[in-house]
């Protein structure tokens, strides 16, 4: 669980809960001019070569943000690309998280999951195309436990106990990441102060508006926590939820049974 790999007001992430009931940074490199001037490199000698792109070292898992208003994917290297939209229904940038690197014919590809079915599906982007960061933590859910645990540096920063996905609509397990932020104003509504939407899937509830996306979202009803009570969203008593509010675009999301 300490690894990186591990790693639709709401209306298609609210329309999902409802229903009446698992690694780099992206630096720019200058290119030299194609004319002479001040900075060029004098006659006869070689300007200096580009550092090769890598991969942050630091804590945190890297993730990329589309440089203009979308992500072209692959889904496999040589494959065909698709148009994946730069950010959600709310305007929110999205974060994919990066799985892995590769260098081929000279071009740095990164793995990244997407927020599209099939659950956990993953593309390759070109390095060159996206703006890669990090961010600092993660979320992991045990369904049997019943347990939500916030990571932040390697620690604990939190610990929930959590409602989740009843045996006929489980909570889907695999590794996902935050879609998704949204705050209501109306904190004893069926999605509690705030919601993260996820890049999760029901794999039961397919025909609700916004294809049964998941959310881990609140609710006032302390009596949730510790059941299997929902349509498979993850229920957070709304005190909890409120410090949940801060949790990044494209932190991972690990649900385990």
């Amino acid at each position: 669980m300490g690894t990186r790999a591990m790693l639709a007001g709401l209306v298609l992430v609210a329309a999902a809960c409802s229903g009446g009931r698992s690694a780099p940074s992206d630096v720019a490199v200058p290119v030299a001019p194609s004319s002479p001037s001040a900075t060029s490199s004098p006659a006869g000698t070689s300007a200096p070569a580009p550092e090769p792109f890598a991969l942050p070292t630091g804590p945190g898992t890297p993730i990329v943000r589309a440089d203009g208003d979308a992500f072209w994917v692959r889904d496999r290297l040589g494959g065909q690309g698709w148009r994946l939209r730069a950010a959600n229904p709310w305007g929110q940038q999205l974060a994919l998280p990066v799985l892995r690197h590769v260098r081929r014919a000279g071009v740095d590809w990164l793995r990244v999951l997407v927020p599209e079915r099939p659950n956990g599906r993953t593309g390759w982007i070109d390095a060159a195309q996206v703006i890669v960061d990090t961010v600092p933590g993660r979320i992991v859910v045990d369904l049997s436990d019943h347990q939500l645990r916030r990571f932040t540096g390697g620690e604990v920063a939190a610990d929930y106990t959590v409602g989740v996905g009843r045996d006929e609509t489980p909570s889907t397990t695999g590794l996902f990441f935050v879609w998704a932020q949204v705050a209501y104003t109306d904190r004893l509504g069926p999605y509690g102060s705030n919601a993260l939407g996820l890049s999760a899937f029901s794999e039961v509830i397919t025909e609700w508006r916004g294809g049964g996306r998941m959310a881990i979202h609140g609710t006032a009803d302390a009596s949730d926590r510790g059941l299997d009570v929902s349509f498979g969203c993850i229920r957070v008593y709304n005190p909890q939820m409120d410090a949940l509010r801060n949790v990044p675009m494209g932190t991972p999301v690990l649900i385990r049974a």
